[in-house]
This record gives structure tokens, C-alpha cells and sequence, in this order.
């Protein structure tokens, strides 16, 4: 179904750079198993190149007005609006993800450059104060500090740059992005239609493709100021820990073990269908997934059990462009067979699979790379499934005697900080699971506690390395304030 792409290129300056790298790989799109594209990985000179660009633009970029700056991201969002439908097409020809989904990863892309334009005029701004001491005035404002690299995951090719690439050029910045060397199609095409219709000064945004050579590389050079990093906490832990060795700023948001908790007096109406796209949505395969589902044991617990069983059981597996498909595939066989691991480590280790999404296929693409929804009951908290993140269709039900219980068992097993979700009906229980629990995103009736553009993109312990977050958040972390005091 892939329409070939052909060999990608990088973006350099202005212009599309052809690699000179003997290293590539192949780039699929999963739904029907089929190459289509090759990715080629930068060469260290190439890559030193991309940096070298932006940084012989930011001096000039920085002093351009903000307001030309802005026109610059009402342009951006103009040709996102125009290419919505192209766009969302190759981001699920590259991930998988149905287009719906593919849909709903735009609107928060676009969503980000208006939180930028908004954010360029109310966040920007310096502070005075006259006379602080006879005849002394002081002042504060922000400034732009140079060239920033932005490393983003596969799960989503076009949302998470734009956590970043909007705020960092309008406040200033230079930009050097690597997507993934898995889904690098969709932001390629981005930087396409930018080229073709932002037209963005040269040397502003660059894209150079590659693996973790390419993103070290990015975090070493002495001309970035700084890295924008999402991706697994093993991954986050090391660009945190590089860039903390060469001096630079650094936002790494990493990986995830999600907990939603269903309450006794749940809303099973709510309740069911909101945690079946918690868990189900875009093959499990995003940070901000449901993978433990905490039940708190009630008649009305075990009914709610076997409803999600059976909704999960019922959703439709296909390919992504598919309008009947409700779930797609895997990104890579890779990822397929890791899920398949986990779960035979489930049944290893006791825990009793009721669904087993282990041998679904598609008939119209048998070499797609199909895993369907899958469901452990009986886990307890100390088993692998429960305490890893596997990243994938996977829902391990955990029993929990009340809330104190299923609190403490999202806060002590296991490392990760990155969301947990609460059903109930109770004002009282609501309150108390937001105040306690140690998680930066919170849902209460919200299946997936996904934060808008114009909040941070939180997240704590293993979640999160850094001070500052991604989206608004960034506003802090790609401008630093210089103070002037001055006596006339």
C-alpha cells in the first residue's frame, strides 16, 4: 500500500543535502509490511554541518523582530491546515496509527504553533523596576541562547516536534531536528512543504536523519546551547547525563507504566470505552497509555472486568487507512516480537491471560506486523508485566482493597512518574488521588491525560529528567533572562 519514497535526504541550510552515508536502513509502513523509504544516518560531517548552519543564522534570526518571527509560525500553521489530510496520511503509512489518530497528532502539532504565537507576545516579555536604590533603575528581559537539537520518538512524527521547534524559532532560536530513524517520513514531508511554502530564512530549522550516533553527536557540539529529547527512560537517562557532562540544557522526557484505577461507583459508561482507548489506542505504543489497570474489588469491579474484556476482544484490527480499523499495528517486528516476550513472561510468571493478542492477522496484509489486544488478570505488583514498560496492547488488571492501597501501589512499584487516571463519582476520592499521587499527569474520568499545548507536558521520577517540561514549559528553557541595572 506504501508508496516508495525513495532514498531521504537531510535538510541543511536551506537546501536538501543527498547523505554520503554508507549506514541506512529501511523505513515501513507496518500495516502491510512493505518498505517505503530508506533512511539514510548522517555522517558526523553532516551533521556538524546542520549545526554549523544554524549557528551562523541565529545572530542574524535573534535580531529579527518578533513580530516577523510570528508571521513566520502563521505560515507554519497555514500549511499544516492545508496539507492535514496529506500529512495525516503518511504519519499513518509510517507509524500504523489509525488516521483518525493520525488526525488527532496534527491538531495537537497545530495546536502547539498557536501556543507558541500566543506565547511570543504574553510570555516574552521583561520586567523593570525604577528606583531601586536612589537614581538606580533595573531591568530584566529574555534573550534567545543559540542552537537547540531536538530528538523525538516514532510514536508520534509530527506532534513532538512541535513541543518544541514553534517556541524555540519564534523566541529566537536555531533548530536542529532528528526524528526518529524509525517514522522519519512524516516530518520530512513537514519539512518539505515548509521549505516550499513557510519559506523560513536558511539555516533556521535544519532535519538531519539518524540513530543515536547522530543524537549524541547533536549534544556534544560545541555550538548547541541545549537538547529537546523524548523517547525511552534508558535513552533519556543518557542525552540527560551527556548533556549535563558538555554543559547544556536539557528537557528529556522518557518512558512510562500508567496505572487507571476504577473506583466501585465508577461510571461503566464512561469508564469502559475511555480506558479501552487508554489501552488499545495506537497499539499501546504511547507514553501516556494505560497499561495497569488498578480495579478496586466490587461486584461492580469484576462486571467492569469483563466488559473492557470484552470490548477489547471486539476491536477491529486493520491497517491504518482503513476507515473500519480501530486499532493498527505495531511500528516494527521488533517491536512486535518485544510485546510478545512480556507477555510470555506474564504467563510465566503466573499471571492468567483471558485474551490472547499474540497470532491476530490481517488477512489483506499477512507481512504487516499485527499484535492484537491483549489481557492479563490475577497480576500481582511484583510481576514484570506489572512493574516494566512494554509499550504495546498489553493491559495487566491488578486487584487493589481500596484506594489507599491502589495509591500506594502507583507510588512504590514502580519508577515511573508519567500519568495515572482515576474513575469514580466521588468528589472526595478524586481530590485525594490527584493530591497523593506521584505522577505528573493526572486523569480523573480521563482515560489518557494528555495536556494541552498552553500547559507542560509534566511527568516525574523516571518519566522525566530536567527542570523544565515540553510544550508552554519551554518557553523558560529556550530563553534565559538577562538583568541590566543601570544609574543615568
Amino acid at each position: 500500500m506504501a508508496k516508495t519514497l525513495g532514498t531521504l535526504r537531510h535538510y541543511i541550510d536551506g537546501g536538501w543535502v543527498p547523505s554520503r552515508s554508507e549506514e541506512v536502513r529501511p523505513v515501513y509502513d507496518p500495516g502491510s509490511g512493505e518498505v517505503m523509504a530508506v533512511v539514510p544516518f548522517a555522517t558526523r560531517e553532516e551533521t556538524d554541518a546542520a549545526v554549523e548552519a544554524a549557528s551562523r543564522t541565529f545572530d542574524r534570526w535573534s535580531r529579527l523582530p518578533i513580530t516577523e518571527r510570528v508571521r513566520y509560525l502563521f505560515r507554519m500553521k497555514e500549511a499544516l491546515e492545508r496539507h492535514f489530510e496529506e500529512l495525516a496520511t503518511i504519519n499513518t503509512l509510517n507509524h500504523g496509527k489509525t488516521l483518525e489518530e493520525s488526525r488527532g497528532d496534527l491538531k495537537r502539532a497545530i495546536e502547539n504553533v498557536d501556543a507558541a504565537i500566543a506565547a511570543a507576545y504574553a510570555l516574552s516579555k521583561g520586567e523593570a523596576l525604577q528606583e531601586i536604590s536612589p537614581g538606580i533603575d533595573e531591568y530584566s528581559y529574555r534573550e534567545p541562547l543559540g542552537v537547540f537539537a531536538v530528538i523525538t520518538p516514532f510514536n508520534f512524527p509530527i506532534m513532538i516536534p512541535f513541543w518544541f521547534i514553534p517556541y524555540a524559532v519564534v523566541l529566537g532560536n536555531t533548530v536542529v531536528l532528528k526524528p526518529s530513524e524509525i517514522t522519519p517520513a512524516p516530518m520530512n514531508r513537514v519539512m518539505e512543504i515548509f521549505h516550499e511554502e513557510v519559506r523560513l530564512p536558511q539555516g533556521v530549522v535544519n532535519l538531519v536523519h539518524g540513530g543515536r550516533e547522530v543524537a549524541e553527536e547533536l549534544v556534544r557540539h560545541r555550538e548547541t546551547a541545549g537538547v529537546a529529547f523524548v523517547g525511552s527512560t534508558n535513552a533519556a537517562k543518557n542525552i540527560y547525563r551527556l548533556a549535563g557532562e558538555h554543559g547544556k540544557r536539557c528537557i528529556a522526557q522518557g518512558g512510562a507504566k500508567n496505572f487507571i484505577v476504577v473506583m466501585p461507583d465508577a461510571d461503566q459508561k464512561v469508564a469502559v470505552p475511555a480506558s479501552i482507548g487508554s489501552f488499545f489506542g495506537n497499539c499501546g505504543q504511547r507514553c501516556l497509555a494505560g497499561s495497569n489497570l488498578v480495579v478496586v474489588e466490587s461486584d461492580q469491579g469484576r462486571e467492569f472486568v469483563r466488559s473492557f474484556v470484552r470490548a477489547a476482544s471486539s476491536l477491529r484490527i486493520g491497517h491504518g487507512l482503513s476507515p473500519s480499523t480501530e486499532m493498527g499495528p505495531m511500528v516494527t517486528e521488533a517491536a512486535r516480537q518485544r510485546v510478545r516476550s512480556y507477555v510470555e513472561k506474564g504467563i510465566d510468571e503466573g499471571a492468567r491471560l483471558v485474551l490472547d493478542g499474540r497470532e491476530i492477522s490481517v488477512e489483506e496484509f499477512p507481512n504487516g506486523f499485527y499484535f492484537g489486544p491483549t489481557v492479563f488478570v490475577d497480576v500481582s505488583p511484583e510481576m514484570t508485566i506489572a512493574k516494566e514498560e512494554i509499550f504495546g496492547p498489553v493491559a495487566s488488571v491488578i486487584s487493589a482493597s481500596n484506594l489507599d492501597e491502589a495509591i500506594e501501589m502507583i507510588n512504590s512499584k514502580t519508577n515511573y512518574g508519567n500519568m495515572a487516571c482515576i474513575f469514580t463519582q466521588s468528589g472526595r476520592h478524586a481530590r485525594e488521588f490527584a493530591r497523593r499521587v506521584n505522577v505528573g499527569n493526572v486523569g480523573i474520568n480521563i482515560g489518557v491525560a494528555a495536556p494541552a499545548a498552553y500547559f507542560p507536558f509534566a511527568g516525574r521520577r523516571e518519566s522525566f529528567f530536567g527542570v523544565l517540561h515540553g510544550q508552554i514549559d519551554s518557553v523558560d528553557f529556550f530563553t534565559d533572562k538577562k538583568v541590566v541595572i543601570s544609574r543615568w
